[in-house]
């Protein structure tokens, strides 16, 4: 044999090592498409995997071995489609395997090497990416402690009905309020307050349709769109079902609790053609039933729009009148109805119109708890006690006791009580200060006879009892109740003279509150009988009402009256007529 030339043999060997470098490198480009952490495959025409991937092949697995088998032929069968029309593609893919779920975002791209058309695919897992949008757009559309849709989910769902051409049907919108739900949560913690909404809601969603929205809007408020409708009728009937439901008992770690709900019920297209006018008269309609007996639904009317229209322009001038200081005091004295002395004064709180009409309490003092202006009220009546402190020593006495009101939902907030507590501190004069409460904040679960009552008790402010006898009272609870005074309600003293029934709950309550150490002040004596009983069969020393004096505006005094003892004895010398016609009105002033 002849042996090849030389420069043979070397062109042999070089491309002997241009081979061994290709394949060398091919292996490294292998073990790096192998190990890539993005799962890459290449499909031919027939949808025959010429490369996978370690990533791919775990997905492909997967997708093999999940209780949908369909899922890895609907992904054959859409490689195949994009591969025939020459298509790329970007496409989430949902494989779930057991409990595990994941997603993938696919990326399909049509190539073509050697004549031949192939598909390369590759897959990135978006899964916590994922998880933490559906996060978000759950806190987003969806309350997080009863499951419910937000406000923003109901809003669009009834302005989509509204813009639908076709939109010929009607549906009813209604707004549900958990009546005193501030109370359950002080009494039971807010944790139970928060379990009784979930059951609640459980209590609402029941029979609920497809097509029906259950939304929480609020803390306790929540939204419930009935679509389609027949009839009011027909929605009359299932909120008297829901009405029904809720008024059984709710049992939530060991507490049997009641709670009902006042729902306002607006019809499209009768009362709006606006979600936001059908909400707003839904509401209004809700707030008829809280103002009345609550626990019960109403229908939006015409005539619900004025009273709120008339409730928005008193609440304005309400507003106005506090930022003007437009309010003054009258005082009406608490009297000894054996010497006709003057224990004390009660300061009460007068509103000045715009026509410098006087305004009785009655017209504004529920709106101002309500709204949350009753703080910055009181604070005004006791600036004008402050102001007029030597006019009321030159008319009452320097050692008359100051009564203030404060409503029992100001008695339960220490934001406010230990303020005002040191409001009445600098005074100077904090030991002639009495502070009158209802009863409701004795007997309720809130801080006043723990926490707050020490505060007023180191100061020397005495704590009198306010209209006892009409709210939760019972004789039992007042030897559970730390207070100096007791007043009771001018509904069991009218005409005690002929109510024997009155007569002995009176005795009753006169015994217990002597025992306890506490004064008794019989209100709203207006007539001679009257304070001839309270004389004669009781041992009750002290009295307030129209008998002996109306409330009294100070700048009305002239110089030549006498101080109030003097006035009263001579007042009640007179004969009973002639001294209730005498303060039946004053001027200006409306009872």
């Amino acid at each position: 044999m002849h042996s090849p030339p030389k420069p043979d043999l070397q062109a042999a060997a070089t491309k002997a090592d241009h081979a061994g470098a290709f394949d060398s490198e091919l292996s490294i480009l292998r073990d790096v498409f192998r190990l890539l952490p993005t799962g890459v495959t290449v499909q031919d025409e027939r949808g025959e995997f010429l490369l996978v991937n370690d990533a791919a092949a775990a997905l492909l697995q997967m997708a093999a071995s999940a209780p949908a088998p369909t899922q890895a032929s609907d992904r054959r069968d859409t490689c195949l489609e994009l591969l025939r029309c020459g298509r790329s593609a970007v496409l989430e893919e949902s494989i779930t395997a057991g409990a595990v779920k994941q997603v993938f975002l696919t990326a399909h791209r049509p190539i073509r090497v050697a004549e031949r058309n192939l598909l390369v695919s590759s897959s990135a897992d978006i899964t916590e990416q994922k998880a933490f949008e559906d996060q978000l757009f759950r806190s987003a559309y969806y309350d997080e402690l009863t499951g419910l849709p937000t406000r923003r989910v109901i809003e669009h769902r009834v302005n989509s009905l509204l813009q639908c051409e076709s939109v010929q049907g009607h549906f009813a919108l209604a707004f549900l309020d958990v009546d005193n739900f501030k109370h359950i949560n002080d009494y039971y913690g807010h944790a139970i307050g928060d379990a009784l909404l979930v059951e609640i809601t459980k209590r609402l969603a029941l029979d609920l349709r497809e097509s029906d929205v259950l939304s929480r809007i609020s803390g306790d408020e929540f939204l419930l769109l009935l679509n389609p409708i027949r009839s009011e009728a027909e929605v009359a009937e299932y909120i008297h079902f829901i009405l029904q439901r809720l008024k059984a008992p709710f049992f939530i770690d060991g507490s049997e609790i009641f709670a009902s709900t006042s729902i306002g019920v607006s019809l499209y297209p009768e009362h709006g053609k606006s979600y936001e006018l059908l909400r707003q008269n839904a509401d209004i309609a809700m707030y008829r039933v809280k103002n009345g007996s609550k626990g019960a639904a109403a229908f939006f009317d015409a005539g619900m729009e004025r009273e709120a229209l008339a409730r928005m322009k008193i609440e304005q001038s309400l507003r106005l009148a506090i930022l003007e200081k437009r309010f003054c005091c009258a005082f009406q004295t608490k009297v000894d109805i054996r010497t006709k002395d003057v224990k004390g004064i009660e300061a009460l709180v007068r509103l000045r119109d715009d026509e410098g009409v006087i305004q009785a309490p009655g017209t504004f003092i529920n709106l101002a708890v309500e709204l949350g202006l009753i703080d910055e009220l009181t604070h005004l009546v006791l600036a004008e006690i402050v102001k007029s402190i030597d006019l009321i020593n030159e008319t009452f006495g320097p050692d008359t006791t100051i009564s203030i009101n404060v409503a029992a939902k100001q008695a339960g907030n220490p934001e406010f009580m230990r303020p005002f507590a040191e409001a009445l501190e600098a005074t100077g004069f904090p030991g002639r200060f009495m502070i009158e409460v209802t009863e409701d904040a004795f007997v309720t679960k809130t801080l006043f006879q723990d926490e707050i009552l020490p505060i007023f008790r180191k100061l020397g402010v005495g704590v009198s009892i306010d209209d006892f006898g009409i709210g939760y009272s019972s004789l039992s609870a007042l030897a559970d109740i730390t207070a100096d005074e007791i007043k009771i309600d001018r509904s069991f003293i009218t005409d005690i003279h002929q109510r024997p029934r009155s007569q002995g709950i009176l005795r009753a309550i006169e015994s217990l509150s002597e025992a306890l150490g506490m004064t008794v002040i019989a209100e709203g004596i207006e007539t001679f009988e009257e304070l001839a009983y309270l004389q004669a069969a009781t041992k009750i020393r002290y009295a307030q009402g129209y008998y002996f004096s109306r409330p009294i505006f100070l700048e009305e005094l002239a110089p030549a009256i006498p101080l109030a003892s003097e006035a009263r004895s001579s007042h009640a010398s007179r004969p009973a007529q002639e001294n209730r016609a005498g303060y039946s009105r004053g001027r200006g002033y409306r009872r």
